[in-house]
This record gives structure tokens, C-alpha cells and sequence, in this order.
């Protein structure tokens, strides 16, 4: 008991800075706490997703990535700096709980609340068949982030429980929900064959804006994946195998207590 009471009081008197991450597995970190100029809007955490609910495994609106891949986002923020751009990443780890709980809304065909914007001419259950979703999810290995390319200084509007109206993610820029990117030819998940990589029908500037957020991550040490103009992954990922833990908010986010 003294020795439990005596180590409780070590812990009481660290300072905060020792705590950050705690609470993640080895080799994991907060996002934030490595480069808190990247901006978050993480989809999976609210409602305003292709499924139109918070998913299974995300308690907290968090980007969580294995070190090496934070550090390489890193990189990647500081030369996009120099052009007045930012990185706006929207979704980063992913739990193997969320991955399944996809593949069970996908097996529901009655659950098509979300069509109209995210997958307004693709059938829901053959997302999986057709490369959208995965069954292991490259996501849960902790290194493949979802992002796009903001201008600097652009920052979150207070998120409200109330969804945005509808509006088709294949639409011109404009008229799709206004996420506050560069023009890439579709919104965030778009599953459609639009959200292709390197599908001309986009045009020439939104051509020229993933061919440069491709660059950009490339650079850094990412690979694209052609189906999704949003999905990368590190070349290098340190872990194999996927992960499980929940999605907890960081640490520096949380309020002191009085």
C-alpha cells in the first residue's frame, strides 16, 4: 500500500508534459502535440460522415498516428508553410472496431441516409468489392492518414450537432459542402469514381491540386492510393499488424481541473 500511495504522488507531481500520450500504446502520439498548426476535422468522429454517425472506437474528434508518420506530416506541413497552404487531415488512425462496424452498415440496406452526398451514384454494398473500404483497413496499422490542402490560416467552425444539408460530393466546387479545401473535384470521400486519383473529368485545377498534395506527401514519404485522391500511407510504417484502442482525446486538450 505504501509503495502504491508513494508512486500515486510521483505521478501527481510530473509535469504535464509527461503525461502526453500516456495513455497511448508505444510508438503511438497525438497529432497535435507534434504539429498543432495541421488542422483536424475528423469525420468519423461526428456525424457528418458516409455513414452519418459517430463510428465505433472514435471518443474524441483526434488525429493518433504512429511517430514516424506524425514527424513526416510534420515535414510535410512546413514546405506546404511556405506556400501559405496547410495540411487538414480527416481521418488518421483507425480502431479494427470501426473497420467493422462499417462492414455491418454496409450489409444494411436500409441505411442509406448519407447517399445523396457520399456516394450518390455507387451502391452501397459493393463499396467493399469495389476498393472504397477494406476489410483490413491500412488505417488501424496506425501510418495512412485522409487529408486535403487548406489555405493558411483557416481554422474549424464550432462543429454543431445538426448535419449540413445534402449535397452531392461530385458537384463543382461551390455547390458540394464547403470544407474549406482547395478545389480537389470532390469532397472528402466521395465514393465515386470521381475521388480516382487521376480521373481528367475534375478539370485542370483541381488535376493540378491532387497532382500536388500527391507530390507533397510523396516527398514525404507516402504513397497514394489511386482510388482515393485523399488516402496516403508511409512508405515505411513501423507496425504490421493492426490495432484495437479507442480514440481518446489528447491530453493538451483537456481542461485542467480547478
Amino acid at each position: 500500500m505504501l509503495i502504491r500511495t508513494c508512486l500515486a504522488l510521483a505521478m501527481l507531481l510530473l509535469p504535464a508534459a509527461a503525461w502526453a500520450g500516456s495513455a497511448l500504446p508505444k510508438g503511438f502520439v497525438y497529432l497535435r502535440e507534434v504539429d498543432p498548426t495541421i488542422v483536424q476535422d475528423i469525420r468519423y468522429a461526428g456525424s457528418h460522415n458516409f455513414v452519418g454517425r459517430p463510428i465505433k472506437g472514435y471518443l474524441a474528434a483526434e488525429c493518433i498516428l504512429s511517430e514516424p508518420a506524425a514527424n513526416a506530416l510534420k515535414a510535410a506541413q512546413n514546405k506546404l508553410a511556405a506556400k501559405n497552404l496547410s495540411l487538414i487531415v480527416w481521418d488518421c488512425y483507425r480502431p479494427k472496431r470501426a473497420v467493422e462496424d462499417f462492414w455491418r452498415w454496409s450489409r444494411d440496406a436500409t441505411r442509406t441516409e448519407m447517399k445523396a452526398e457520399f456516394y450518390p451514384r455507387t451502391d452501397k454494398q459493393s463499396l467493399f468489392a469495389s476498393g472504397y473500404l477494406a476489410a483490413r483497413s491500412a488505417h488501424s496499422r496506425g501510418s495512412t492518414v485522409d487529408l486535403g490542402i487548406v489555405p493558411a490560416g483557416f481554422s474549424m467552425r464550432p462543429t454543431s450537432d445538426a448535419l449540413p444539408p445534402l449535397k452531392s460530393c461530385t458537384a463543382p466546387k461551390g455547390e458540394r459542402f464547403e470544407d474549406g479545401t482547395i478545389d480537389f473535384g470532390t469532397g472528402y470521400d466521395c465514393l465515386d469514381v470521381l475521388g480516382t486519383t487521376s480521373n481528367p473529368r475534375v478539370g485542370a485545377v483541381a488535376s493540378a491540386n491532387r497532382q500536388m498534395l500527391k507530390s507533397t506527401m510523396r516527398e514525404a514519404g507516402f504513397r497514394p492510393y489511386f482510388r482515393e485522391w485523399w488516402h496516403f500511407e508511409l512508405a515505411n510504417e513501423p507496425f504490421n499488424n493492426g490495432f484495437d484502442f479507442e480514440i481518446s482525446a489528447s491530453p493538451s486538450t483537456e481542461k485542467p481541473a480547478r
